[in-house]
C-alpha cells in the first residue's frame, strides 16, 4: 500500500463505521481495484470473478463493524477479502457436487416435445419421483423447493430443527437425484 493510504483508508473506515456514508463510498471505490485484484488471484474462472467480487463486497460490507479503529486496515482487508472468495469458491464446489452433469446419453433419452408444466408445478416425472420418497422427505423437498420457504421458516412450519429439516431436504435430493438419473425418460 502507498504512503498514506493506510491512513486514509483507516480514517474512512472509521468515518463509515460512524455513518458517514460519503466517507463509505469514497472507502469502497478506493479499495475495489485491489479486491478486484486478490479475487483475480484466487478465482480461476473469469466469469466468476465479479460474482466472488460482489460477494467480497457484501462480506465488507457486513463485516465493517468488526474492524477495531486501533489496527492497520489493510490486513483486515485482505483477511475479509480472501475469507469471503473462499468462502464463494467453497460454496461453488458444494453446488457442482449437486448438480447432474448432463450426458448426451440421458439428452438423448428426453422426450422430443417435453410435456410443459404450468409456471411452479412439478413436471410429471419430477412428481411421480415425489410420490416415491417418504412423507418427511417429500415435505422438506416440498416446503423448501417448491414453496420456496426459508429453512427456517420450513422448519418452523414442520417443529423440527433446521439441521434436521436439512437433513431431510439432503437425503430427499440425493434420492430424487438418483431416481431420476435411473427413471426412462
Amino acid at each position: 500500500m502507498e504512503d498514506g493510504a493506510e491512513e486514509r483508508l483507516r480514517a474512512w473506515m472509521i468515518a463509515a463505521q460512524d455513518g458517514d456514508a460519503d466517507a463509505y463510498e469514497l472507502l469502497l471505490q478506493e479499495i475495489l481495484p485491489g479486491i478486484r485484484h486478490l479475487v483475480s488471484l484466487v478465482v480461476r474462472e473469469p466469469t466468476e470473478e465479479e460474482d466472488v467480487v460482489q460477494n467480497v463486497l457484501l462480506s465488507f460490507h457486513r463485516a465493517r463493524r468488526t474492524y477495531l479503529p486501533h489496527r492497520p486496515f489493510g490486513p483486515w482487508l485482505r483477511s475479509v477479502t480472501r475469507n469471503a472468495a473462499r468462502d464463494a469458491l467453497r460454496a461453488r464446489a458444494r453446488r457442482s457436487r449437486r448438480e447432474v452433469a448432463w450426458s448426451s446419453e440421458l439428452l438423448e433419452r428426453l422426450p422430443a416435445e417435453p410435456a410443459e408444466p404450468s409456471p411452479g408445478e412439478p413436471s410429471p416425472a419430477l412428481r411421480e419421483a415425489l410420490a416415491a420418497l417418504p412423507p418427511a422427505q417429500r415435505e422438506a423437498v416440498e416446503l423448501l423447493y417448491l414453496q420456496d420457504l426459508s429453512i427456517a421458516e420450513a422448519a418452523a412450519h414442520t417443529g423440527i430443527t433446521p439441521g434436521a429439516l436439512k437433513l431431510r431436504a439432503h437425503r430427499a435430493m440425493r434420492s430424487l437425484r438418483g431416481w431420476l438419473e435411473g427413471a426412462d425418460l
